[in-house]
């Protein structure tokens, strides 16, 4: 008994007297949701060489670890960095030197933007992003009759909010060789009595996009900067960019090298035969900020612009079905190429037919392989049947902003039935397991807090609707964290190295002015960054 004591004592003894190990930062006395199952919550932890070494009590923190740099949180609610599982940072940057039509309340707004833009920038060639004809008084496309009468000279090319219709002049189709006689697939060159109206849907819109002059290096380098302050200023510490160029993404690369972009980031190669050859040849990408190790294809188009495909037609439009971008045939061996590599295949499929091609070829092609987290991105309308072949070969991507942003007229397109299997988060997280959550911005805005909000109470900013929208499908706050940060991470393959605030983790994390856990729901969309953090290093 005597000598147990002895050992005690003297453990006790060599504990007291160990010297405090030194840490770049240790932060204390916050209110720490660690979003790790076994520790949920903390108050204090310690970084080193960019990662969380233990995370505790400020007791605790303080006893074992010195510090170059202390923080005293005062109690203020600290979470890990957002991921956004779905977005189009590089997108985002550029449209910042384009015409923002983000919010337009009807056409004559769209055309006052522009004219104001065309006169403050002069450029040779018009772009710009953000309009949505379900927002106007008048919910019908737009023409091109005014943009041919004021810039009868000079291209005009305006992309709605989706990113899946365009509006341009008769200039632009000019310089694009479209005509009246031109035949699309994969999408639709609309007409009204024999003439064209300007609007193109879908795989039209890249003869379009092949005449706009491309950016400048200066430009292209200006718009990720510009994007990550933007993004750094919410939170957001991985973004996922659905669908880049092997060019950007060296570009990127780069920046992030040079310690010029801090952001990490998940980035989707786009679906372009060239682009697959090449990192098929040369294979997976992956540094400390940049992960390529995926593909993002197109099955089909948006529901705001009727290019979704849906099993059976539109309810507001006769013998409409939508269109897909890719063929089935194109879609299938693609899918079996891809089930032989190490690369994941993230599918855009909005309407339910849609993503019954999408998940039933998943399963086809994975059967025989196990954690290949292959990923539906937005699952936005989903049948029956189709929820019965999930599993967790599937990662469902999903953005909740988009059903408070579609709650006003999805019914319209889908009816009373088809609406019950739409936007259908919790039901997709019961069959999944695990949900990743983006906001598909530019289309959407950047605010992870909107996310939060969409999420738990199918609401959007206007408080609307009282009871929230469909709200079986709402989730909670913590599975809305997760998807914001631990299962956005699982979706990239990333879950080992972020997500969480947890030792040996990348320290990114982020200091908020309110707990979101906590505070009212409706106070939700109104919370604020306080500070942001990417490897125990303030970038905001």
């Amino acid at each position: 008994m005597k000598s147990i004591s002895i050992i005690v004592l003297s453990a006790l003894v060599f504990v007291s007297c160990q010297k405090p190990i030194e840490a770049d930062l240790v932060v204390i006395n916050g209110t720490i949701y660690t979003v790790e199952d076994s520790n949920p919550k903390a108050e204090a932890f310690a970084v080193k060489d960019g990662k969380f070494i233990e995370v505790g009590s400020t007791a605790e923190i303080l006893k074992k670890y010195t510090a170059i740099d202390t923080l005293d949180a005062q109690g203020k609610t600290i979470l890990p960095g957002f991921i956004d599982a779905h977005c189009h940072f590089y997108g985002l940057g550029l449209q910042q030197q384009k015409v923002d039509l983000t919010g337009t309340t009807s056409y004559a707004e769209v055309i006052e933007r522009i004219v104001v833009f065309q006169k403050e920038k002069n450029v040779s060639f018009i772009t710009g992003r953000g309009w949505d004809q379900n927002d106007w008084e008048i919910k019908e496309y737009p023409t091109k009759d005014v943009l041919d009468s004021l810039f009868p000279n000079t291209p005009v090319a305006i992309t709605r909010v989706d990113g899946h219709a365009m509006l341009v002049n008769q200039k632009a189709l000019d310089m694009a060789d479209i005509s009246i006689k031109t035949k699309a697939t994969g999408g639709e060159i609309l007409q009204k009595e024999g003439e064209l109206t300007g609007v193109l849907i879908d795989n039209p819109m890249e003869w379009i996009e092949a005449i706009i002059p491309a950016p400048s290096i200066a430009e292209k380098i200006q718009a990720l900067k510009d994007a990550e302050k933007i993004n750094f200023s919410y939170g957001l510490t991985t973004v996922d960019d659905a669908g880049l160029s092997p060019s950007v993404i060296t570009l990127i690369d780069s920046l992030q090298k040079a310690g010029e972009l801090k952001i990490r980031m998940y980035a989707m190669v786009s679906n372009v035969p060239e682009y697959v050859e090449y990192y098929l040849n040369n294979g997976v990408l992956k540094t400390d900020k940049l992960n390529v190790s995926s593909f993002k294809v197109y099955a089909d188009g948006a529901l705001g612009s009727r290019g979704a495909t849906l099993k059976q037609p539109y309810t507001d439009k006769e013998n409409h079905f939508g269109a897909m971008v890719i063929g089935i045939d194109d879609f299938k061996n693609l899918a079996k190429r891809l089930a032989s590599s190490p690369f994941q295949m993230n599918t855009h499929a909005i309407g339910d037919s849609a993503n019954a091609v999408v998940m039933k070829t998943y399963y086809e092609v994975l059967q025989n392989k196990s954690d290949r987290r292959w990923r539906v991105e937005h699952a936005q309308v989903v049948a029956a049947e189709e929820f019965e072949i999930l599993n967790n070969n599937l990662v469902m991507s999903v953005q909740p902003t988009h059903a408070t942003s579609d709650m006003y007229w999805a019914d319209e397109r889908l009816g009373e039935e088809r609406i019950k299997g739409a936007y259908a988060y919790k039901k997709l997280l019961e069959k999944t397991g695990k949900l990743a959550l983006g906001t598909d911005y530019p289309v959407e805005h950047v605010s992870p807090f909107y996310t939060f909000y969409a999420a738990v109470a199918r609401k959007d900013l206007k408080q609307y609707p009282e009871g929230g929208f469909q709200k079986e499908n709402a989730l909670t706050r913590e599975e809305t964290l997760k998807g914001m940060t631990l299962w956005a991470a699982y979706s990239n393959f990333e879950e080992q190295e972020k997500g969480s605030i947890t030792a040996d983790k990348f320290a990114d994390f982020i200091i908020l002015e309110d707990n979101i856990m906590e505070i009212e729901e409706d106070q939700i969309p109104n919370s604020k960054v306080k500070a942001t953090y990417v490897n125990g290093e303030k970038v905001y």
